[in-house]
Order: C-alpha cells, then structure tokens, then sequence
C-alpha cells in the first residue's frame, strides 16, 4: 500500500505487511503472438469476439471512423464494432508489427483461461506489488522516486495534455513492445503503464471488480497517475478494452 491520499476511493492505504507463499511472476506482459498459440491451440474465443465490440481509445481511431458510442464522463472512450485482441482499431486494423506488443481486449474471464493452460494463474495485489516494487521499498514508481530519472522515460505512459494532444515523448502513442522499457531492479518490465494488468483479486468486498495495477498508455498525471507502484485500480471481470491485459504468476514449490 501508500500513504498517497490523492484517490481516496481506490483505498490504497493504509501501509501494511502482507505475507505471500513462495511464487514467481512473469517478466513480460502476455503478448499478442503469446495469445494467439492459446488461440490456435485450444480455439478459446474470448467475450469480445463473442459480443462483437470492445472499448478503444478515440485517438487511436483514424480521422474518418463512422460515429461510435462513448462513455458519459470519459468520452475518449468509444464503443467499437469489430474491436477485439486480433483487431485492436477495429475490423479496420490487424496485428501486424505488434506480436510483441500486450495483449488487449482481454477480459479476466480470458486472462484467467490463457494463465491456466500455461499451468499458472494471476498474481494476487499483494504478489504484484511486491514484484513491482523489486526491492525499493516504499518508492513512488518501480525504479526510484524521480519519474524521469535524468530526462530518460522509463514507462509508457501519457505526455502532453490529456485526452487531446500527446507530445510522445515516451515514443509511444498505444501500447508499446513489452520490452521496450528498462525492467525494475527484479527484472520486471511494463509494472508502470503500457497496459493495466488483471489481477486474482476482488478490489473490494462487494466482489463486483477485480482489481487492476499498473497504470497504462492512457494515464496522465492530470487525472490518473496509477502508474505509481503502489497505486491500484478496478474493472468488471467481463470488461475489455484497449489498454487492459494481464501476465501470469506461478506457485513455486517450499524451499
């Protein structure tokens, strides 16, 4: 946890010790070539594809896409026909040039499944940060304090002035390869932005979200730095979108 109060809804305090098994996580996020071997192996088909449209971001949409629902309070956020992990744009779009890049438009239910045939699961919160952290106790971010440590990006996230314009100065405008950013000082990469990551866990107790870490592309310091390590955020277990994904934890066996 954190003492940041700056989102109370998110209850990200107060600071606490949280004991965990043994367990491993991945160095990379789950990656489009990674879900599509799921894919052609075992024909999983995930809630997007089944409903027909997910969740993407309006700036990556091109200048003359047909008019789409939005979301009240977020209209960055259109509802997309066609939109799912082999189309991330759209029926416009495809995966090429991005078979490195996060997977997206997966929901838990389609995490829970790809971690699984792999013979692992989710990391619980509790797991994920204290892999995120890799050893710096209580810092801000997953390498330090400084989020620009001597003007070099170390995530991907949102520059400029959100939603409207992006100066790029990370490189990146949508999710980037997963590892294109230094990894923390465990060798974990992308645990700052990119994409959000599913985790285990229900975010509270009404178990109706589960909840997400990370931060991704989208988030700004104007209205959501949950880049920061100790940072966490929710989403319905059914939901998609352009800029959640996921990586797998193992269970590793008592010394």
């Amino acid at each position: 946890g954190t003492t940041d109060d700056r989102f109370p809804a998110d209850r990200e305090g107060p600071v606490r010790d949280v004991a965990t098994g043994p367990y491993a996580v991945a160095a990379h996020l789950v990656t489009n070539d990674d879900f599509g071997a799921f894919a052609a192996a075992t024909g999983h088909i995930t809630l997007a594809e089944t409903e027909g449209w997910s969740f993407v971001f309006g700036g990556l949409l091109p200048d003359d896409f047909p008019p789409t629902r939005g979301v009240v309070g977020a209209e960055w956020w259109r509802a997309v026909e066609g939109a799912d992990w082999r189309h991330p744009f759209g029926p416009h779009s495809d995966l090429a040039g991005l078979g490195d890049h996060p997977v997206v438009h997966v929901t838990w239910f389609d995490a829970v499944a790809y971690a699984t045939w792999v013979g692992g699961r989710l990391p619980t919160e509790a797991e994920w940060e204290r892999a995120a952290r890799g050893g710096l106790d209580q810092a801000t971010f997953a390498w330090g304090d400084d989020l620009v440590p001597d003007g070099v990006h170390r995530c991907n996230i949102w520059q400029g002035t959100f939603p409207d314009h992006n100066t790029l100065d990370d490189g990146w405008l949508g999710t980037s390869p997963v590892a294109a950013f230094p990894p923390n000082p465990w060798g974990l990469h992308d645990v700052a932005g990119n994409v959000w990551e599913w985790t285990a866990d229900w975010f509270d107790d009404g178990r109706r979200q589960r909840a997400i870490r990370g931060g991704s592309y989208l988030c700004h310091d104007s209205y959501c730095n949950r880049y920061r390590v100790g940072a966490r955020s929710s989403n319905t277990p059914d939901s998609a979108t352009g800029n959640m994904g996921f990586r797998v934890a193992l269970d590793q066996p008592s010394a």
